[in-house]
């Protein structure tokens, strides 16, 4: 079907020509026919790379050339979401005949921005949406069309609720929006259309065909009938099938099951793969290797990282820092990185295909039973989905490496079936956190109400109603024993303090723990330490490091040094690796320190100061709420000292713009210890300090006049 043979306006044709669409792809082509640009909710089952956001944009040019609502647009990473804000932004140069204006939200549970409301194209995570209609936000009434992409995340353990919930919610709204549900080949996708009231569109058709096979020794064997085999060598079978794609003139993607290994088979790729690269190619990675360094503390991760981009290698997992991994996804799309060896991920999150995908090993260690199982159908057909990229190459190949189970991996793996999409609703933490959310929207509601909500989620689909029942019954006697809930003759009704908890987003089995611990707690000296054991402590904290052998005497160096802040006696048991090294970011330790006497990598560090922030502010909200006035400052603080890495000294100076943890160090050593010293010192000689100069110590002065 070509481009223009839709019926869109003619603006809008051409936008989507000066895109360079001139064709559709089948899973396209489908989705047109099945009522897509005529407001009809539709499923698309389709794989990695078959067009999908180009469907995406389609239904947007279609909803917006007829109607004022607003469109929602929902993405469950971040990273992801920042890619389809950029991709969906030029929308706003195409004449409609109503203004397209696109906002992007992804942060902040706590707060709903002006700037949603005055936009017509939103681009939210799940869980910012929830968070919107946790609100009662009003425009909510408002959203004529949802795009939900990745819809098999439903399964998730973690992330699947929230979809869950946020889907139920809206296809329930008065206005009845149009849905396009987005999502990869699964089993039970005619029941997951059905739950959505949407026409399924299911194409397994791929703009670059997929092989996929078993190697087992030297000798690989594809699901085509093809045999072919590898010149194997000490570096191992998943490098050594790297590197062959790599002679051959296409780029790999090595999935390793850790970090470690990763770093590992990345390193044991570089010799081989240096000797490919072409002088032009060299020259590009010595400066990207150079950039690494230059915007990096040398960690041993970051001067290995550089080390290997020299060479046309890399490797990529979340211990990194946004900026590193940035680069290394950038040169990987440009070619200048042949090979890079990943956990898995990158598979979910940014899209960067690869010639050919090697799974290096299918088992993955799971937490919950603490050994390494097989990973799931669906988790491989994600890896493998990766292969081929799109304008570059005319094929991609995905092998796994065996161990003398070709046909087991063929039978299981290659030929099996994805796993059907099981809801996660109905678990205890899940019911528990979205009964409140529907209690606070909905003042005064039914038990019986909650239970038919219930029932038009997926999970009520999948479930007996019995079952389902029970579950809510157990949920809202907790709520209630905790006066999250009250109840009035048969009607449900949100305390105060259950408000609060579900305008925080934070699981009220968290809220109840953070409330119980803040009212017993001692007036009159700081509790710095305590409140980070408790943000640590609890679920929501995010990554958690466990004590390895080594740190339990720092633990208790730490807690003993620290006994008077603590909101109760604590042994080294107690502790976690995340804990010291938040105490030792707070108290200025360096990337490097914390990398090499905790393990801790920058990209960690990023998300537990994130995560960590959030939850001090969850703790000072609910501070205010059980009249604690005395916490707030050190609350407040706290926070500042979480996100700047400081010690209490320098919170008055990184009230400026433009100085951080360093500079604020640095001035503090010279003398200037507070916004008043810093005003009276003169610009030409607030320049000759070290790590300011002339254009910084401008800019500190200029913005030193906006702060009150």
């Amino acid at each position: 079907m070509n481009i223009e043979k839709l019926e869109l306006s003619d603006p809008a044709i051409e936008f989507l020509k000066s895109q360079g669409f001139t064709k559709l792809y089948p899973p396209q082509a489908d989705s047109v026919k099945s009522g897509l640009l005529d407001g009809k909710s539709i499923l698309v089952s389709a794989p990695t790379a078959s067009g999908k956001t180009l469907i995406a944009m389609l239904a947007m040019l279609g909803y917006l050339s007829k109607n004022k609502g607003k469109v929602i647009y929902l993405s469950p990473l971040r990273a992801l979401a920042a890619e389809k804000f950029t991709e969906f932004k030029k929308l706003e140069k195409v004449s409609l005949g109503n203004k397209v204006k696109v906002a992007i939200s992804t942060g902040d549970f706590e707060t709903i921005e002006k700037n949603l409301e005055n936009s017509n194209v939103l681009i939210l995570t799940n869980e910012k949406m929830d968070s919107i209609i946790r609100h009662g936000t009003e425009w909510v009434e408002e959203i004529g069309l949802v795009i939900s992409d990745e819809v098999h995340l439903i399964g998730d353990e973690s992330r699947g609720p929230t979809l869950e919930m946020i889907l139920t919610q809206l296809k329930l709204l008065d206005a009845k929006p149009q849905i396009v549900g987005l999502s990869a080949t699964i089993t039970n996708s005619d029941e997951i259309a059905d739950w959505l009231g949407c026409t399924l569109v299911k194409n397994d058709w791929r703009p670059v065909p997929l092989t996929e096979g078993v190697c087992d020794g030297d000798q690989i064997t594809m699901n085509d009938g093809k045999t072919f085999e590898i010149e194997r060598s000490l570096r191992g079978t998943s490098i050594d099938l790297g590197i062959q794609s790599v002679q051959q003139g296409g780029q790999s993607l090595v999935f390793a099951e850790t970090r470690v290994r990763s770093k590992a088979l990345a390193t044991k790729a570089a010799d081989a793969i240096s000797q490919i690269l072409e002088k032009k190619e060299i020259t590009e990675l010595a400066k990207t290797s150079k950039k690494i360094l230059s915007e990096n503390e040398h960690t041993e991760l970051v001067k290995t990282l550089a080390l290997l981009v020299k060479k046309g290698v890399a490797f990529h997992h979340a211990g990194l820092n946004q900026k590193c991994r940035e680069t290394i996804e950038a040169e990987f799309r440009k070619g200048t990185i042949k090979l890079l060896s990943s956990t898995p991920t990158l598979a979910a999150g940014v899209n960067l295909p690869a010639r050919r995908v090697v799974i290096s090993n299918v088992n993955r260690y799971n937490a919950k039973v603490g050994a390494n199982r097989p990973i799931s159908i669906l988790e491989y057909k994600q890896l493998c989905g990766r292969a081929g990229r799109p304008q570059y190459d005319d094929y991609g190949e995905s092998i796994i490496v065996g161990n003398g189970n070709t046909e087991d991996l063929m039978e299981y793996y290659i030929n099996g079936e994805p796993e059907p999409i099981i809801s996660k609703i109905t678990d205890d933490k899940s019911l528990r956190t979205h009964i409140l959310s529907v209690i606070v929207t909905h003042p005064g509601i039914k038990k019986e109400e909650i239970l038919e909500f219930f029932l038009q989620t997926l999970g009520g689909l999948q479930s007996r109603k019995p079952t389902i029942k029970f579950a809510i019954d157990i949920s809202l006697r907790f709520l209630s024993s905790k006066f999250l809930i009250i109840k009035k003759g048969e009607r449900y009704a949100a305390t105060e303090f259950g408000k609060k908890t579900s305008m925080l987003y934070i699981d009220p089995l968290t809220a109840t723990y953070f409330r119980d611990s803040i009212e017993n707690v001692s007036q009159e000296r700081k509790h710095t330490f305590g409140f980070l054991h408790l943000i640590t402590n609890c679920e929501e904290f995010f990554p958690k490091f466990s004590l390895r052998q080594k740190d339990y005497e720092s633990a208790s160096l730490m807690i003993e040094n620290n006994s008077s802040q603590l909101l109760e006696p604590i042994s080294e048991y107690d502790c976690s690796r995340s804990l010291l090294a938040l105490q030792s970011w707070i108290t200025e330790s360096t990337e490097l320190s914390l990398s090499d006497n905790l393990g801790i990598e920058s990209g960690d560090m990023h998300r537990m100061t994130e995560s960590a922030n959030w939850l001090a502010y969850c703790l000072r909200e609910i501070s205010k709420h059980v009249e604690r006035a005395d916490l707030l400052e050190e609350l407040g603080n706290l926070r500042k000292r979480i996100v700047y890495g400081i010690r209490d000294e320098l919170l008055d100076l990184v009230r400026v713009k433009g100085i951080g943890r360093i500079r604020a160090r640095v001035l503090y050593k010279h003398g200037i210890k507070n916004l008043d010293d810093l005003r009276k010192i003169p610009v030409n000689k607030l320049a000759e300090i070290d790590k300011i100069g002339s254009t910084i110590a401008d800019k500190i002065k200029d913005e030193l006049r906006r702060v009150r």
